[in-house]
C-alpha cells in the first residue's frame, strides 16, 4: 500500500480513495498500458491511520525535499482533521518542515460540513484548487460532482475565502479541449478571486 512517494522535489501523501467527483480527465480512470496509474496503482486497500502516515513521512529524509503534498487518488480534504494533525506533528518533531501543499477540488467545506479554512492558517502554504471550467454547467459535465452545479459556486467561495489565509492559492485547469478564449476567462476568474492560474498539460494515463 503506497502511503507516501517522492516525485521530483516533493513527497506526496496518499490518504484516501474517496472523492465526490468523477472528473472525465482524472488519472484514477487511467487505462494506458505501462502507466504508473494502471500498472503500479495508487489505489489504497484501506485508508492509512494518521500514525501510519506520520511514520511513512518520517521514513523519508524530509530535509531534502521542498514540499509535502497531500493529494492521492481521492480528495484529501475528506481527511482534513488528519492533515492538520500530521502537519502539527511534523512541526513538533522536525527542525524544518518542507512547505505544505494540498491539491484539492475545493469542496472541503461541503465535504466537512463546516468552514475548514481557518484551520489552515499557519499550517498550509499552498492550496492548488481545480477550477477546470468557466461556468457551473460545464463544470458539472466535466467533473460530475455529487452536489451537481452548486459545487462550482462552493469551489469559488472556498477559493475566495482561502486567499489571505493561505499564502499561495492557485487555481488549475487542464488544457485539453480548452480554447484560448476559455483560458482567458479562467485567468479573469482567478484574477477576480485573487488567486494564481496554472494551466496544466493533459496526461494520457
Amino acid at each position: 500500500m503506497t502511503i507516501t512517494y517522492d516525485y521530483k522535489s516533493a513527497i506526496y501523501v496518499n490518504l484516501t480513495n474517496k472523492c465526490n467527483c468523477a472528473c472525465t480527465f482524472c488519472l484514477r480512470g487511467g487505462e494506458a498500458k505501462g502507466s504508473i496509474y494502471t500498472e503500479d496503482s495508487l489505489w489504497l486497500e484501506r485508508e492509512p491511520t494518521r500514525r501510519e502516515t506520520l511514520d511513512s513521512l518520517l521514513s523519508w529524509d524530509l530535509q531534502n525535499y521542498k514540499e509535502i503534498v497531500f493529494c492521492g487518488y481521492g480528495e484529501p480534504t475528506y481527511r482534513m482533521n488528519d492533515i492538520i494533525w500530521l502537519v502539527d506533528e511534523l512541526h513538533l518533531q522536525l527542525e524544518r518542515v518542507p512547505a505544505i501543499r494540498i491539491n484539492t477540488n475545493g469542496h472541503a467545506n461541503l465535504i466537512n460540513g463546516k468552514n475548514v479554512i481557518p484551520e489552515m492558517k499557519g499550517r498550509i502554504d499552498t492550496l492548488s484548487i481545480s477550477l477546470n471550467a468557466t461556468n457551473a454547467t460545464d463544470y458539472a459535465k466535466l467533473c460530475n460532482p455529487q452536489q451537481g452545479e452548486s459545487a462550482y459556486a462552493a469551489m469559488l467561495d472556498f477559493t475566495r475565502e482561502a486567499v489571505g489565509v493561505v499564502p499561495n492559492v492557485v487555481l488549475t485547469i487542464v488544457d485539453q479541449d480548452k480554447t484560448p478564449e476559455e483560458i482567458a476567462q479562467c485567468q479573469t476568474i482567478a484574477d477576480e478571486l485573487g488567486a494564481t492560474l496554472r494551466v496544466r498539460s493533459f496526461i494520457n494515463s
